[in-house]
Parts: structure tokens; sequence; C-alpha cells
């Protein structure tokens, strides 16, 4: 299988990419897993990379497609991989697409895990975290047993800064910038699934084994 998972931030991309690799033996390509990497080894393209990251710049699409190129290469590879965070943008996706095409490659389907907006404001709104032990709640979906208080250390919980409605807001409107005109892209090339994101976790990986299911037949 090949796949390219898509979804805004707070849909649950993460967890269900690593269920899907686990039960389709394809390996999770994270772009920002592979930067992470690349600059940890110091390899040439992580150098590059770190230049533009250090300056608080985005990666430049070349560079990323090189770093996507390069992991594509490897040898777990060879019968499928799920790739997380590239394309973010239609150029992005053209570019992609010559290169598949020049190494024979055929995508099979872009995965849209769908969530209202109003979904993703409640969900990551909600989470409240233990600056002391780690753990996580939700004042809704998961509150603690004390309000406010951690059930494992009894620390205060607090609202993570990247969790505060001005910012998970900010990140919904650059996605839907970015991303709605690649999903529209991948949707005009038959090549978009979609998966209802609001249901239980268990629900959701169900529902994309289900559209793989039928897609490998």
């Amino acid at each position: 299988m090949r796949i390219i998972l898509l979804g805004p931030p707070g849909a649950g991309k993460g967890t269900q990419a690593k269920s899907i690799s686990n039960k389709f033996s394809i390996p999770h390509i994270s772009t920002g897993d592979i930067f992470r990497k690349n600059i940890s080894e110091k390899t040439p393209l992580g150098i590059e990379a770190k230049k533009h990251i250090d300056k608080g710049h985005l990666v430049p699409d070349a560079l990323t497609i090189d770093i996507i190129v390069d992991r594509l290469d490897n040898e777990d590879c060879i019968n499928g991989f799920l790739l997380d965070g590239y394309p973010r943008t239609v150029n992005q996706a053209e570019a992609l697409e010559t290169i598949l095409e020049e190494k024979g490659i055929v995508l099979d389907t872009s995965l849209l895990i769908k969530v209202p907006r109003e979904f993703i404001l409640s969900r990551m709104t909600g989470r409240r975290v233990c600056l002391n032990c780690g753990a996580s709640y939700h004042i809704t979906f998961n509150p603690p047993e004390t309000d406010g208080k951690c059930n494992l250390c009894g620390s205060s919980l607090v609202q993570r800064a990247d969790d505060s409605e001005e910012t998970v807001s900010e990140r919904l409107d650059i996605y839907d910038a970015q991303t709605q005109p690649l999903i529209k892209y991948y949707g005009d090339k038959n090549l978009l699934s979609v998966v209802d994101g609001t249901q239980a976790i268990n629900g959701v990986f169900e529902s994309i084994c289900s559209i793989l299911g039928e897609i490998k037949k």
C-alpha cells in the first residue's frame, strides 16, 4: 500500500498512522521525523535543512522533496509506505507525483481523516497536562477526579500554550488555506478516501481498514 495521510491538526493522524503501519507492514514516513533524524546524524540534507530551521524559516520544497526521495529509496519502502506531513500543498503534490512516476510507483490513495473545526477546537482546547509527571487529561472526555489536579501526583494541571483557542484556530486556518486545494487535487484524480474522524479511535481505524481493504482487492 502506498498512502498519503491527510487531516487537520488534532485529527489523530499520529495514532492512526502507527496502526496503519503495523497492520499493513509499511513504514510510517513523517517529514518531521525525517528532518530530526537527518539533523541529528548531520547528513548533507540534514545540515542544509538545519540552516533554514535555525532561522525560523520553512524548509524549501526542493530540499523537502530531496529528503522524501532519499527516504523512499530505502529498502523498507519496497512494499509500500505511508506519507504523513507531505505533501502539504498542490505544488508539493505535483513534485511528488513526478518523482513517483520516475520511480514507477503508483499511489493507492490519499486518506483524509475528516474532522469538523468545532470538534477539533473542543478536543484540543480541552486538553490539560501535568507539568510534574506528564499525565494528560481532557476536561470533557477524560476529566481528573479533582478539578484542576492530577490524579497521579496531585499537582496542578495546565493548558499548554499550543492548545489555546487562538493558537489552535491559527493552525487550522493555515491547514485550511494549504490543504483544501490539495484535497480537491487528489479528489479530481479519484485518489481521495475520506474517513469520519469524529468516531472513537477504534472506529476510525476500522473505517480505514475497510477502505484500504477494498483498494487492495
